[in-house]
């Protein structure tokens, strides 16, 4: 696939991918979610220990915010992204309710004045992802380009759901895959070989 077809593949199948999981019924979503952050206390006990970076959620994703306060309670700190400018890092601001939250692209909420932290893991949600735990996300490069530019790289816990498995995403040299892939099925680990087990 040449670049152009490669972009219009991603925008068809993120478009598909999008559309099937805002057609899931309220009351499933809540069911995926509820595995979901059971597999995630029981497989990353750690969390409660760190920075968790998540992403506030938008079009039916995983949301976070329930196991967010759980970790909280246990000594956890939670933050958010927050896009500086274009074709830049995101930086990671501290975020728990009472933070005041600003409006920023597609409408996500983003900690307006807080602190800025490194977070110790990211929970990343995925559009789609593939056997080699390469995430298809909104095709702006934010993450990728995140991960690549901190000198310590957090450990990258995709959210997902099973419906959102791809067998690939014709991933390039710029994308950086999952550790971990999380869905309401389990925890995906990534093997030595690349692929997602």
């Amino acid at each position: 696939m040449d670049p152009d077809e490669l972009r219009s593949w991603r925008k068809a199948e993120r478009q598909r991918l999008i559309a099937a999981r805002t057609a899931v019924d309220p009351a499933t979503l809540a069911r995926w979610r509820e595995a979901i952050d059971a597999h995630l206390e029981a497989g990353f006990p750690d969390l409660a220990r760190g920075v968790v970076a998540f992403c506030w959620p938008v079009l039916a994703e995983y949301d976070p915010r329930y196991l967010g306060r759980r970790l909280r309670e246990r000594g956890a700190t939670t933050a958010l992204p927050v896009v500086v400018a274009p074709r830049t890092p995101l930086a990671f601001r501290e975020w728990h309710p009472g933070v005041r939250l600003a409006e920023g692209a597609m409408k996500i909420p983003y900690p307006a004045e807080s602190r800025e932290v490194i977070p110790d893991t990211v929970l990343l949600p995925m559009n789609g992802w593939d056997a080699g735990g390469y995430r298809l996300g909104y095709g702006a490069g934010f993450f990728d380009r995140t991960l690549a530019s901190l000198a310590v790289r957090p450990r990258v816990i995709g959210v997902t759901y099973e419906l959102a498995r791809m067998e690939t995403i014709h991933p390039q040299a710029w994308d950086i895959p999952a550790d971990f892939v999380v869905t309401e099925a389990g925890v995906y680990r990534r093997g030595a070989d690349g692929r997602m087990r």
